[in-house]
């Protein structure tokens, strides 16, 4: 053990921008509390001050959900990137590259296949931190390509969605992502295989309406925010005040929309549970 570095924590100093993704302190956007990295990272980037729950990467969301955190990357359909050639203050195709660049990432979607549980499965996550997790084209042959292996391999479906709704560049294409994900999960679901949506911070727009209010069961971690449009926008066209706690994870639970609301470090042993009561009795062909 080096105490220098395991024991005395770092002075918080003043970071160029190219270190700020390798700093040692990150600031809780809830509470404003300064977070040493590494005790973060041991807390499932949970805030040990006030438990709000800091939006995980992809990667370390597939790795949270597979036994052990092993799993094998499924290789997605390729999709034509700029099918409209959409401008506004950025050219679209300029736009991906960006992101492709800072996430590492094809687009806002990656597919894991191992076990959850000991049970072959099938998990797919959303990445907020790739346009908002915006669903275009591509996030839809993800979740489809997902629901027909899963078909195909009699594997349960699960997918961990974060997105802030259908991706505006892609306009029309984006929308019918929403009918043919939907469409996918039902094929899966009427061969008796479940399907398991889970919800983190934030589900909204068109992959809320559509896939990940599909589940056979909703489970959504503490605090997330889950709706459609926004709570602004509703209560400009409404003209009233939303309750407090509108859109909220404990929220939908309360009225029936969401089933499990549960801690990050709880997330994996209650889908293990909840795969194994559901898979307990499938029964395919």
């Amino acid at each position: 053990m080096n105490w220098l570095t395991d024991i005395v924590r770092p002075k918080i100093k003043k970071t160029t921008p190219k270190e700020i993704s390798d700093d040692l302190w990150v600031k809780c956007p809830q509470c404003g509390q300064m977070l040493f990295s590494k005790e973060l990272k041991q807390s499932l980037y949970v805030c040990t001050k006030c438990s709000h729950h800091l939006r995980l990467y992809v990667d370390k969301r597939l790795k949270q959900l597979f036994d052990d955190g092993i799993y094998s990357e499924m290789v997605l359909p390729q999709v034509k990137e700029d099918p409209l050639k959409f401008k506004d203050t950025q050219r679209y195709s300029d736009r991906i590259k960006v992101y492709r660049k800072k996430t590492q990432g094809n687009d806002a979607i990656k597919v894991g296949l191992g076990k959850v549980s000991g049970i072959d499965s099938v998990v797919a996550a959303m990445d907020f931190s790739f346009m908002g997790g915006s669903m275009g084209t591509a996030v839809g042959e993800g979740i489809v390509a997902a629901a027909e292996y899963a078909y195909e391999h009699n594997c349960p479906l699960i997918i961990a969605s974060a997105s802030g709704g259908a991706r505006m560049q892609e306009g029309m294409l984006s929308l019918m992502q929403m009918a043919r994900t939907t469409a996918a999960i039902n094929r899966l679901k009427e061969k008796g295989l479940p399907y398991i949506s889970i919800f983190t911070d934030p589900t909204t727009g068109g992959v809320s309406a559509s896939f990940a209010m599909s589940g056979d069961i909703h489970i959504a971690e503490r605090g997330a925010m889950i709706g459609f449009a926004g709570k602004r926008v509703i209560e400009q066209t409404i003209r009233e005040k939303l309750p407090e706690g509108f859109q909220t994870a404990e929220y939908l639970k309360e009225h029936g929309m969401v089933d499990i609301v549960v801690e990050r470090h709880e997330l994996k042993s209650m889908l293990d549970k909840v795969l194994s009561m559901l898979m307990a009795n499938v029964k395919v062909a």
